[in-house]
This record gives C-alpha cells, structure tokens and sequence, in this order.
C-alpha cells in the first residue's frame, strides 16, 4: 500500500469521526419541541431523530463505539504504515538521520492529532451546533441503522455501565424534563432576541403564574364591587343598573356580609322591558363558591364548566371575600394596565423610571416587574397593599414612603383606608430599608 493511499485513508477516517461526533452533539443539543415542529412538517428524519433523542441509551454507545474503533484504526495506519515510511524517507538526510524514528513519529502523532482536532471534532460541533434539529433529522437514520447492527455490543456496553454505576451506589439518571424556570429563560431569550415581543414575554410568564397565584390575589374584592339589596325598590336597581357597567350583580340581603345570590343585567332589562314587574328574586341564581385558596387556573377551569361564569370566594370561616369570573383571569394574563411608566419631572442620572402602581397589583407580579426579593410574612397577604401594610405595621396614609428591595415607594391616593395608588420608583444601591 503506497504512502498516498494510506494518508487518503487516514483523512477518510478523521473524517468518519468528524460525522460521529456532529450526530452525538447534534442529537444532545436538539429540542424536542422543534423536532416535533419538523416532524408534522413532514421532514425527513424529524421523527426518527425525536425517536433517538428520547432514548440517548441507544445512540450514545453506538457513537462512541464508532469513535473507539475509528481512532484505534486511525492509531494503526499512522503510528505503524505512515510512520515507518517517513522514517526510510527521513533516513535519507544525515543529520537528522539518528533521529529519524523518533522524528518521524512525533512528525505523524502531532499532525494526526491536528487534523483529528479540527476536522474530526471542532469543525463538525461547530456544524452541529449551528442547527442541531436540521443536522440531527439528516444523521438520524444512519445512526439509527448502525444502532440496530451494534445492538450485541450495545446492549453489553449498557449493561456493563450499569453495572460499574451500581457498585458505587449510583442509579441511572432518569429523563430529564423542561423545567418552569426553563422555560422563562427560553422566553427571556426569545424576547432579547426579538422573536417575540415585549407584552408577549409578559403575558407568557404571567400564565406560567397561574397556577401559584391564590384566587384572592385576582377576584374583585367585597369592598369594590357594586351590589344590590333584595329588599331594594325597582327605581334604586335602575339606577344601580345605570350607574354601573357590571353584566352581573351580587345580590345581598340588607348587607353584603349576607350574600343570597346573583342577578345578571340581561334578565332584569328583559323584565323591564318586557313590562314586567322588576323582582330581584325572580332572577335570582346561584353561582358556584370556591375557597380563596384555590389557585388561579384551578378557578377558571371551574368557571368554564359553570354557565353563569361567575364565583363567590369565600374563606375558611365562610366569609364572603369577594367575586371572580374568567374576565379577571384573563386581566391576569393580559395585565390591567394598572401600572403605567413615566419620568419624573427631571430625569435622574440614570434616567431611573418610576411606576404608578394600583394598590391591588398582585405581590407576584410586583416581584416579576420589579425583581423584588422574598417579602416579609409572604403568603399572609396577596396585594401590594397587604406589602405596605406588612412593612409599615399600621394602615397606611397619603404622602408615607418606605424603601425596600432597591425600589421607594409611595402612597399617592387612599379610597378610606384602602390604599389607592402608589409611585415606585428606584433607589440609589447605598439606600437601605426605610420607612417614612
């Protein structure tokens, strides 16, 4: 075999394990939620490179066993035939001629390696890594086949791995699955690169929040909402149905500490207009209750199956809290607009930006925007009133200011004692908690 045709053979296999290792970081670094995009797009290969990215256990040791067996034979073409023909050929200078085995080793191990480096590995990863889903459905079947030939060796290598593992007390790790936290960096990503747009990242991670946010921190509490007494005469719900934009009232008897049901404007309109006698009782329903600890994606799957569409919160001890339909779950998801951003008069050195925040903003979108810290007593109150009222330990009033977790805030409007408004705006990092 002529010096020639060993080298080509040498490349070919340098080559052979630059396509080993593209399909192994290729199949490792795919997502799957991608794969499954190519797959109903009907790419070739998608659905068998989803099938062995599911089951690493099945392609790892056959890529490496192609890897073993390419550098053993790679080691044998250029330490043994290549070597010893450029040992005659260096042979032939005397200088260099006492040293011509030894040369002539160093001479083919240092540019085999060279060569194994930059076509057998960083050239191939850095392919694969440029689009893994597209490179990982045209390596599929190959490695797929040469996994069904390799199945004997594979099946020993994995039970011998199995084995080694078991003798350090080690059990095989299970499948690894997408995580919440993931899944915001994915977003965040996507957002900072422009796939999707800001409001968009926002809405995604406050449905990601549904299910850890209580019931409570959503519905129309007792003190906001508009009612009407049983007892009322039919000038007052006119005037109550004219004064309001509500489509669904809560009925009371003389109080609402007294719930007895719910009316919806629709029937009591029919009735007026109909010319019939205005009765609170005639259309009287009964809506669903849901405890206030209930998150807020399990109260509106309970909603879509309840024709009124609309649930009284109670608490432990059966008091009425207040109301919830779907709307306010979708307000969640989409944002109430309760907070707008402006600039204070003159811009500080940062240009800081400051935010009027409606005193019912619940506390885990206020941590999300404004990337607050753990809050003090969290759990014991679900609004940014209930963090005001934690912090300062008495109700608070117009004109008060505390800082916490880097931001100042302060109450702009109270509604009685029902904190309104409040500016927050960022604080110099020398600042520490205080109250004012």
């Amino acid at each position: 075999m002529t010096l020639g045709l060993e080298a080509v053979i040498i490349l070919l296999l340098i080559i052979l394990n630059g396509l080993f290792a593209l399909s192994e970081l290729a199949l490792v670094s795919v997502r799957r939620a991608r794969l499954a995009v190519l797959e109903r797009k009907g790419v070739k290969g998608a659905a068998a490179a989803r099938a062995l990215a599911d089951d690493p256990q099945r392609f790892l040791p056959t890529v490496q066993v192609g890897i073993t067996l390419v550098s053993v034979l790679t080691g044998v073409f250029g330490g043994a035939r290549i070597t010893a023909h450029l040992q005659v050929w260096l042979e032939q200078f005397p200088p260099v001629a006492r040293f011509a085995e030894s040369l002539a080793l160093g001479i083919v191990v240092l540019t085999t390696t060279y060569l194994t480096l930059v076509l057998g590995e960083l050239v191939p990863k850095q392919l694969a890594l440029r689009a893994p889903e597209a490179t990982a459905a045209r390596v599929a079947r190959p490695i797929g086949w040469l996994a069904r030939v390799a199945a004997p060796v594979v099946w020993l290598l994995g039970k011998s791995s199995s084995l080694v593992l078991r003798l350090f007390g080690l059990k095989r790790a299970p499948r690894q699955t997408v995580t919440e936290e993931e899944l915001k960096a994915l977003v965040a990503e996507g957002a900072q690169a422009g796939v999707l747009e800001l409001e968009e990242r926002h809405m995604i991670e406050r449905v990601l929040r549904l299910a850890d946010k209580p019931v409570r921190a959503i519905m129309t509490p007792r003190t906001e909402l508009a009612w009407i007494d049983r007892t009322d005469a039919a000038d007052i719900i006119v005037e109550t149905l004219k004064s309001s934009q509500h489509s669904r009232f809560v009925v009371c008897d003389r109080s609402i500490d007294n719930v007895v049901g719910v009316v919806q404007a629709k029937d009591l309109l029919d009735r007026l207009l109909s010319g019939a006698e205005l009765s609170v009782g005639a259309s009287l329903r009964q809506p669903m209750i849901v405890p206030d600890t209930v998150s807020a994606l399990d109260a509106l799957e309970r909603l879509k199956s309840d024709p009124l569409g609309v649930a009284l919160v109670m608490d432990e001890y059966g008091s009425f809290e207040g109301v919830v339909t779907a709307a306010d779950v979708l307000e969640a998801i989409v944002g109430d607009g309760s907070a707008t951003d402006h600039k204070d008069g003159v811009p500080g050195p940062e240009g800081e930006t400051t935010l009027t925040l409606d005193g019912l903003t619940p506390v885990d979108e206020l941590k999300a925007r404004l990337d607050l810290p753990d809050l003090p007593a969290e759990g014991s109150y679900h609004t940014l009133a209930g963090l005001l009222l934690a912090l300062l330990r008495r109700v608070p009033r117009v004109g008060d200011r505390i800082v916490f977790g880097g931001w100042r805030f302060e109450v702009l409007e109270m509604d009685g004692r029902r904190v309104d408004k409040v500016l927050a705006g960022r604080e110099p990092a020398a600042e520490t908690e205080s109250v004012a």
